[in-house]
């Protein structure tokens, strides 16, 4: 890994007590290099640059109630390489639900080997993304719908966790999710047939 920086017991005291200090710039040009030379060792696969991104907003919000304790907590940079590593797999989880989405939306895997079913499952991919988004503007949706949908099919929540957050049966939630893959396959087979015309 790359040199692990010394820790600023100063500037974790002022970043954790104003989310947009200016000492933020210094903060980033001090670990971004270890975070990067994290990512490429352990995580190759996953954009570096996106976990590295939610790993600093997620450390805005943590830094006000983080007591740096090298002998209670441990070293400051075990502490950052640990948020990073839960946002590189939090990503590796959300494309692995993406993929099984579009493949239970298609009722087929979601891609194959020959160059034309390649490109047929980005083209079912964006359609998807299309119905999806459509889904998600339809006001005569509700929200609360939207957002148990959102938390069990897309963020791969547990029905039971969901519906236990929201006061409900754990089949309520599962008729909500129900009906939501119904009518994203409507809207998907809707973006088909106009697309053939």
């Amino acid at each position: 890994m790359s040199a692990i920086p010394e820790t600023s017991t100063t500037l974790l005291r002022e970043l954790s007590r104003d989310s947009q200090h200016v000492r933020w710039g210094e903060f980033v040009v001090r670990y971004r290099p270890m975070m990067e030379v994290f990512m490429r060792e352990r995580f190759p696969s996953v954009d570096a640059e996106e976990a590295i991104q939610r790993t600093f907003v997620a450390l805005a919000k943590a830094l006000p109630s983080y007591i740096y304790s090298p002998e209670g907590t441990g070293a400051f940079h075990n502490y950052l390489t640990g948020i990073l590593r839960h946002r590189a797999l939090r990503i590796i989880d959300e494309e692995r639900r993406q993929v099984a989405l579009r493949a239970a939306l298609a009722e087929a895997p979601p891609a194959q080997s020959a160059a034309d079913d390649e490109e047929r499952a980005e083209w079912r991919k964006s359609l998807f993304e299309v119905a999806l988004c459509q889904y998600l503007a339809d006001g005569s949706v509700k929200d609360r719908t939207k957002q148990i949908f959102i938390r069990v099919a897309v963020n791969g929540e547990s029905p039971e966790a969901v519906a236990e957050s929201l006061g409900m049966k754990r089949n309520a939630v599962d008729q909500i999710k129900s009906r939501a893959m119904e009518r994203l396959r409507e809207l998907v087979k809707a973006l088909e047939e106009a697309d053939n015309e």
